[in-house]
């Protein structure tokens, strides 16, 4: 009796291990899946591919729940989810593609005419800089103190409202940062 006790409580506990809604991005598995998906340039041929690697898949999602997932829980990051290090091309609003880099803190964008900027993220500070100068920084009471473009700052709230009174005191809608 006290066997099947110990056993079902065993089973309890590790149940609810299961379904303690730490659920995580499972990156691991969804690289596989989209890798899968266009592997070929043809759906029924991904199709016969994902059946025939099925088992694949179950063990990636077996890795990313017991061992993945739980990393990304105490430390915040999924080690195959990070896209540190990457380049991904982006049209701008001007028709231009520019090359952008994700970085540990913030991203590296190469304009077309081969320029750099650096868009960085100082944790300690709370705050964006754009090459060293301050863009943004977030206060501790809510707010968001931005740098503009005639070198005066603003101080706004995180919401609609927000954002309007600083497209006004800009007046064309955008806020830079001044040296």
């Amino acid at each position: 009796m006290k066997k099947n006790a110990f056993s079902l409580a065993a089973l309890a506990l590790a149940g609810s291990m299961m379904f303690s809604s730490c659920i995580g991005s499972y990156g691991l598995l969804n690289k596989f899946c989209s890798w899968e998906m266009n592997a070929t340039g043809n759906h029924f041929v991904n199709g016969i591919l994902g059946i025939i690697l099925l088992p694949v898949a179950g063990i990636c999602g077996v890795v990313d729940t017991i061992v993945l997932n739980t990393i990304e829980f105490w430390t915040g990051t999924h080690p195959v989810a990070s896209n540190i290090g990457k380049t991904q091309n982006i049209m701008g609003e001007d028709g231009l593609i520019y090359a952008v880099k994700t970085l540990k803190n913030g991203y590296e964008i190469t304009k077309p005419d081969g320029q750099v900027v650096m868009f960085t993220y100082n944790k300690k500070e709370n705050a964006w800089y754009m090459d060293g100068t301050q863009l943004v920084k977030f206060n501790d009471n809510g707010t968001v103190q931005a740098n503009l473009m005639n070198g005066k700052t603003i101080t706004v709230t995180q919401d609609a409202q927000g954002l309007y009174d600083t497209r006004m005191a800009v007046g064309n809608g955008y806020f830079f940062a001044a040296r």
